[in-house]
C-alpha cells in the first residue's frame, strides 16, 4: 500500500473505520455492527498499549455501569467464533468489571497492517500510551510497514521532533523504560538519559528524590573541571550569559576571541529544545 493512500486513511481516525457508512445505515459484509459475548473477544495482537492502570478501568467502569458503552469495538475475524481485538481493548477489560454479558463491535476484515495502523492511530489519537508504548507503536510501523519519520510525522499529527524523541527513548535500559512505562519517571525526564552509560543511577536517582526535569538536564550537563586553569571572565561577559540563560531557560557560555571576535555557545539536552530555539531564530517581526 501507497504511503499517500496511508496517509488518505488513517489521517481520518477512527471515523473512516465506523463513522461513515454507519451514520448511513449502509453497514456493508465486512463492516457488520452486533453485539457479542465478551468472552468471544480477545486482545489484539497488535495492540501497543500493554499498561492499563485499575484505577482508570475502575472510573470507565463506573461510566459503562451508569450510561452503557456508547462506542463500539473495532475487532476481526478470528478462529471459530471469537473476534480479535483492534481497537477498543480498554473499553472490553472496563466492560468486564461492569459484568457486561455482551458489548457492541464493528466487525471488519483488517489485514495485519491494518490492524497495526488503526490500533496505534487510535492509541496515540486518544493519548492512552505512555511514551514507551508510543515509541514501540512508532517503530513497529517504520521496521514493518515501510513508513518514514516524515510521513508518520504527518500521519499522526506530530512533529518530527516529538516522533524522533519518543523513538530515542527505546535506547534507554530496560530498567529505565520500565520507570517510564509505570509512571515514576516522565518522557521529559528520561530523554537526557539516552545514551548515558549511568543512565539506570541517574533515573534512580531521580525518582528516588523527586527531581524535576530542568534537574535532571541539569545533571546530565555537568562535566569534569577542565585540566587547564580558565581565565576569569569580566563582569559584563557573566552578565550577558546570566541575561541570555534567564531568556532561554538554557546554559549559554560566551568565549571572547581576539578583538571583538568570539564564540556564543547555547547547550541543548534535547531535540525538544533545539527547535524551540530554531523557531525562536528564525522568527519574523
Amino acid at each position: 500500500m501507497a504511503v499517500g493512500a496511508q496517509k488518505t486513511r488513517l489521517g481520518r481516525g477512527l471515523a473512516s473505520l465506523i463513522g461513515d457508512r454507519a451514520e448511513d445505515g449502509a453497514l456493508g459484509f465486512e463492516d457488520e455492527q452486533r453485539k457479542v459475548p465478551l468472552a468471544s473477544l480477545k486482545p489484539g495482537r497488535f495492540n501497543p498499549r500493554r499498561t492499563f492502570a485499575e484505577a482508570q478501568l475502575e472510573e470507565l467502569a463506573a461510566s459503562i455501569r451508569e450510561r452503557g458503552l456508547v462506542q463500539p469495538l473495532v475487532v476481526r475475524p478470528s478462529s471459530g467464533d471469537t473476534y480479535e481485538i483492534v481497537a477498543g481493548e480498554r473499553r472490553w477489560r472496563a466492560a468486564q468489571l461492569a459484568n457486561l454479558h455482551d458489548v457492541p463491535v464493528v466487525i471488519r476484515s483488517l489485514s495485519d497492517q491494518e490492524a497495526v495502523e488503526i490500533a496505534i492511530i487510535e492509541n496515540v489519537q486518544r493519548e492512552d500510551l505512555n511514551a514507551i508504548e508510543e515509541g514501540e507503536g512508532y517503530k513497529l510501523l517504520m521496521d514493518g510497514h515501510g513508513y518514514i519519520q516524515e510521513d508518520l510525522a504527518k500521519v499522526i499529527g506530530k512533529s518530527r521532533s516529538h516522533l524522533a524523541n519518543t523513538l530515542r527513548l527505546l535506547r534507554l535500559p530496560d530498567s529505565v523504560q520500565g520507570l517510564v512505562r509505570s509512571g515514576q519517571l516522565s518522557a521529559g525526564h528520561a530523554r537526557p538519559l539516552v545514551g548515558r552509560a549511568d543512565a539506570e543511577a541517574l533515573a534512580a536517582r531521580a525518582v528516588n528524590l523527586g527531581l524535576s526535569v530542568r534537574q535532571v538536564e541539569a545533571l546530565t550537563q555537568e562535566r569534569a573541571a577542565k585540566p587547564r586553569r580558565q581565565k576569569s571572565k569580566d563582569t559584563d561577559t557573566r552578565a550577558a550569559e546570566a541575561e541570555l540563560h534567564e531568556a532561554l531557560g538554557l546554559d549559554v557560555e560566551i568565549k571572547k576571541g581576539k578583538g571583538e571576535k568570539g564564540e556564543l555557545r547555547i547547550r541543548y539536552a534535547t531535540l525538544e529544545q533545539l527547535e524551540d530555539i530554531r523557531h525562536r531564530l528564525l522568527r519574523r517581526r
